[in-house]
């Protein structure tokens, strides 16, 4: 009979590790979809903007005709970002894609920087109604990015705590579940989104 009991007992205590054990991989895999899906939203805007940014240089060449080296240097820091944007969407998260795509977010949003102050120096084309529009919406997008951001950064951050407190990191560990990295801009200027007001 007591055979039966201690048998019994540890059988309730393993189910009880198991189920939680089950609890606790489940609430990873969920907090890990939360911040790829955060990571989607991210990605949505980032390729709005780089939609609108060749929009934005074809209206100013007309303008800036001896600017062109300013012009190419979006153009190729647009072009560095959606690449190194590709990769990050296809492993949000993951810390090399996520510092490449860091590294050339603040390279374009320099460029961009540069852009602007430059045309400030062209008054017909701060008067232009298509640059407007086209700054009007990249303004736009740009305000959708930084919250998409501050989304991504909380999930990823509810994911790496959750899988550092013991005893969760015992299973984070078992099945790998490894830290995601936050989408932070290296320098405080590039924190804020480009002036395009003229």
């Amino acid at each position: 009979m007591e055979v039966w009991i201690t048998l019994g007992v540890i059988a309730v205590i393993a189910f009880v590790v198991i189920a939680w054990g089950i609890g606790v991989y489940n609430s990873l895999v969920t907090l890990r979809n939360r911040y790829e899906n955060a990571y989607s939203q991210i990605d949505v805007q980032l390729q709005r903007r780089y939609d609108l940014i060749p929009n934005i240089v074809e209206t100013a060449k007309g303008y800036m005709k001896h600017e062109r080296e300013t012009l190419e240097a979006v153009i190729q820091a647009r072009n560095a970002a959606a690449t190194a944007s590709k990769a990050a969407s296809a492993a949000p998260g993951d810390p090399g894609a996520m510092g490449q795509l860091t590294a050339a977010e603040t390279g374009l949003t320099g460029a961009m920087g540069r852009f602007f102050a430059l045309a400030e120096s062209y008054p017909d084309l701060k008067a232009d109604s298509a640059m407007t529009n086209v700054q009007e919406e990249l303004s736009s997008t740009e305000n959708k990015v930084a919250f998409s951001r501050q989304a991504f950064n909380d999930s990823v951050m509810q994911f790496n705590t959750k899988r550092e407190i013991f005893p969760a990191s015992v299973i984070a560990g078992m099945f790998n579940f490894k830290e995601a990295s936050l989408f932070e801009l290296d320098n405080p200027e590039a924190k804020q989104a480009p002036k395009v007001s003229f």
